[in-house]
């Protein structure tokens, strides 16, 4: 179990799995910084959360994890207006994809540069604040789609993902025995509005409520990798991950 992280920043949290998660820990006490690009809705859930628990400091900035200048500007701002930062959680992305060779690279290009350049820009943001400390716990939302590459318009998404889940993999080993925890979380199907335009529903998504449960508390716990939420997804990153494609081919 990590120790209590009391000052979190969260990016993408203007929706979806971060709103959600930073409704979670502000409920648990939480100082918050939160990024996305949409200023308006941070400003309507930073006022929610501080009149449900009016003990704490919520902060909110606008971000383009795309423009590495402003990530390390901002992530720099919010932990001197929060008072420091605890814990990371790299949670902003894009769902859009083409099948690749259609004439939509744009929509290709605009995913890779979120998921995976956006998210070295959080990251190097962030090590360079916890290295600067001393400590810190940094978390990295990829997918159980970074196990096998997806076909179609999925592809760029998987292949972005598996760029994510490879940086936690690396960043763990090498701060392995250090003060600075890295978790990496591999959802599976969650609902959420980005999983709903990506067409990702089936029998198999989780509810907002059970998915977020799940990471929060896997990211309290500081585990190293985690595929989630519950028993099924972790079956199914093993599958994924180890058996032949011919039969995890019904999976993909």
């Amino acid at each position: 179990m990590g120790q209590r992280r009391q000052k979190i920043l969260i990016t993408g949290a203007s929706s979806g799995l971060g709103e959600e998660m930073a409704r979670r820990f502000a409920a648990k006490g939480r100082d918050l910084a939160l990024c996305a690009r949409r200023l308006d809705r941070l400003d309507s859930l930073r006022e929610t959360l501080i009149a449900q628990h009016p003990d704490i400091t919520v902060a909110v900035r606008a971000l383009d994890v795309t423009d590495h200048e402003a990530v390390v500007a901002v992530f720099g701002e919010l932990r001197d207006e929060v008072g420091g930062l605890d814990r990371v959680v790299v949670n902003a992305g894009l769902g859009k994809g083409a099948m690749i060779g259609s004439g939509r690279a744009d929509a290709n290009l605009a995913t890779a540069r979120t998921n995976f350049i956006g998210a070295l820009s959080q990251t190097e943001a962030a090590l360079e604040i916890f290295r600067a400390q001393k400590f810190g716990h940094l978390v990295l939302v990829s997918s159980i789609s970074a196990d096998r590459g997806l076909p179609g318009p999925k592809a760029v998404y998987s292949a972005s993902k598996a760029g994510v889940a490879a940086l936690g993999e690396a960043l763990s080993a090498e701060l392995a025995g250090t003060d600075i925890a890295v978790t990496t979380l591999l959802p599976g199907f969650i609902a959420t509005d980005m999983s709903a335009k990506a067409g990702d529903a089936s029998s198999m998504t989780a509810s907002l409520d059970a998915g977020v449960t799940a990471m929060v508390d896997a990211i309290e716990k500081e585990s190293r990798r985690v595929a989630l939420p519950g028993l099924k997804w972790q079956a199914i990153d093993l599958a994924l991950r180890f058996l032949p494609n011919e039969l995890t081919n019904r999976f993909v």
